[in-house]
């Protein structure tokens, strides 16, 4: 296990960190390699409150589970007997005086002990020299070409003007080669004036790498004004096993090319996954505990998985302040060498804080709210849950762009979405002529207070060509709008099935608004007798949220309708634990909405 690294950081359930100065967390480390079957000893820091108790979280499940690892009352974590893939845990500290604030750490799981040297890289370094810590290198691209596998690479504090290339590769025997910002300091990759390679290029690139580890880093500064290069935070391509990102900042990734919404002409990323080759794929794939902000990036998404991408993991992230998609799962884009591999699959995008996210302003969009927070365009078998989107566009999309083609077998669960600019949740492709959404199931979660830039789009929405869809167990509460469910077209007969949902509106019963199939409905009870769907959802009620103010508090009261009135859909699809980490099913029932405490 090469080191520890201590972390001290907030990071919110609901809302960003200056929102709520009064208590914050930290945790240490904040990230360590464990072999399984393992321990680790937890330490969490609350200030701001005399409560310093914390709830102690593996994956976003209170205490964890056998599965992926358990941590006990004192923070002491235990790695699991088998390495899953991908192989990765995280561990999240929650304040018990306030829950919304939190702190997670990330755990690469290692098969078992590797050794292998440890080399620095200083600014005040050569590259001639032995790489050991009174003569380190000068450049991290000389580390890189260097390292083998089972190494450890610290870069010590300083700005390092180059962009990397990452192309040698650890193992499962002998363990992955680890590049990190030295203990307590904080190394930068930064872009300015650098040259975009290949028209398309990343300040760290892994080039068909396996088993690497890049933790800790700030990654900055990059830039193009031209419509033919596009510069990229991190840059995951080709095929290769287990990269893992962690804990990195990335940042002022821009294009500013010039462009219109008829050409969405420019693109930047912050960090994109390009799984180029089949049938080899970019396999046990890890984005963890890495901030993503303040990015100008055109028609691109700001954090992306395109092509073969499989058994991946993007957790514990916070994406925000960027003009276009914070988090995207792609297929059919002609990425992959092969349409029969050209989709990101067998996915998870979990405990993820994305807000301030918009389109509106961005050259390639002008005046339109269409950036999601999460975006399944054309991906399959991907689960999304426990993620926090607030002040976006669009909260989650399940679509695809491409005719003939759709987002399929998705579950979005246990998710909390709130003050979008445009529609909570969203299926089926934006045109008839485009594809689709197939086999989603959208279960458990909760919208409040979504299109309040009134476009029309709704809490709810279904656009064209979507079938066999499950819509179920979610509070929606309009308060901005009054439309709850917007199926606006009938280009399928049958888009979803719509039940147990709990339905309110700050007008009132009287002026919620609904449509189905073209048809619009003014009031609940109009909506029920004309489409036949939530035959058993409650009546429609208030849910009784803690707190509506700013920023809002979604969990629900003792009181709340919403309370062990659900449809039991069991743990492949509900989820075993709901957005807090709590059991999800008590007692033999579960809530509707993302919380059941």
């Amino acid at each position: 296990m090469p080191f520890a690294r201590a972390l001290v950081a907030a990071c919110l359930l609901l809302v960003p960190a200056a929102a709520r100065a009064s208590v914050s967390i930290s945790i240490s480390p904040g990230y360590n390699q464990v072999v399984v079957g393992q321990t680790l000893q937890f330490s969490a820091t609350v200030s701001g409150t005399s409560n310093q108790g914390v709830t102690w979280q593996v994956n976003n499940a209170n205490g964890g589970s056998s599965s992926f690892g358990v941590v006990s009352s004192s923070g002491l974590f235990t790695a699991p007997s088998n390495l899953p893939n991908p192989a990765v845990a995280t561990i999240t500290a929650v304040s018990q005086a306030d829950p919304s604030v939190s702190a997670t750490a990330t755990v690469t799981l290692l098969a078992h002990s590797t050794t292998g040297n440890t080399y620095y890289v200083a600014t005040s370094g050569n590259d001639g020299s032995d790489g050991s810590s009174n003569a380190p290198w000068k450049t991290v691209q000389h580390a890189a070409d260097t390292a083998k596998a089972g190494d450890t690479v610290f870069v010590h504090n300083g700005v390092y003007n180059e962009h990397v290339t990452f192309s040698k590769s650890g193992s499962s025997a002998s363990g992955y080669i680890t590049f990190a910002s030295a203990p307590g300091e904080l190394a930068t990759l930064d872009g300015t004036g650098l040259d975009i390679p290949q028209h398309m290029w990343g300040l760290a690139t892994f080039n068909s790498a396996n088993y690497v580890v890049f933790e800790g880093f700030e990654v900055r500064n990059y830039t193009s004004n031209s419509t033919k290069d596009v510069p990229i935070g991190i840059f995951v391509a080709g095929a290769g096993s287990s990269v893992q990102l962690i804990n990195n900042s990335v940042h002022d990734i821009t294009t500013t090319a010039k462009t219109t919404p008829k050409k969405c002409g420019s693109d930047a990323f912050g960090i994109t996954v390009y799984g180029t080759q089949a049938p080899a794929a970019i396999d046990g794939l890890v984005v963890s505990g890495n901030e993503v902000r303040n990015l100008h990036t055109g028609c691109s998404e700001t954090l992306s998985l395109d092509g073969n991408v499989t058994n991946w993991a993007v957790v514990s992230n916070r994406v925000h302040d960027d003009d276009n998609i914070a988090i995207g799962a792609i297929g059919f884009e002609k990425v992959s060498k092969d349409p029969a591999y050209d989709q990101a699959r067998l996915g998870v995008i979990r405990g993820n804080t994305v807000y301030n996210i918009t389109s509106y302003g961005n050259p390639d969009y002008g005046k339109q709210y269409a950036a999601d927070g999460i975006y399944v365009d054309g991906g399959t078998n991907i689960t999304i849950e426990q993620n926090l989107i607030h002040n976006v566009d669009l909260g989650i999309e399940l679509a695809s762009e491409h005719q003939g083609h759709a987002s399929s077998y998705v579950i979005a669960r246990n998710n909390v979405i709130y003050d979008g600019n445009s529609a909570g949740i969203s299926i089926g492709g934006y045109a008839k002529n485009k594809g689709g959404t197939d086999h989603c199931q959208v279960v458990g979660n909760t919208t409040f207070n979504n299109d309040g830039q009134k476009t029309g789009s709704g809490e709810f929405q279904i656009q064209f060509n979507a079938t066999n869809n499950v819509f179920e167990n979610n509070i929606l509460y309009a308060d901005a709008q009054s439309l709850l469910v917007n199926d606006f077209t009938t280009s399928e007969p049958d888009p979803s099935l719509v039940d147990y949902n709990l339905y309110y509106a700050a007008s009132g019963a009287n002026k919620a608004q609904f449509t189905w199939q073209k048809k619009k409905y003014k009031t609940y009870g109009s909506y029920l007798t004309g489409t036949g769907n939530d035959a058993d959802s409650p009546a429609f009620s208030d849910p009784q949220f803690v707190n509506t103010g700013s920023p809002p508090n979604l969990d629900i009261g003792a009181g709340s309708p919403a309370r062990n009135v659900g449809v039991i859909l069991g743990s492949a699809v509900a989820g075993s634990y709901d957005f807090a980490g709590n059991p999800r099913v008590v007692g033999g029932q579960t809530n509707i909405g993302a919380y059941q405490q």
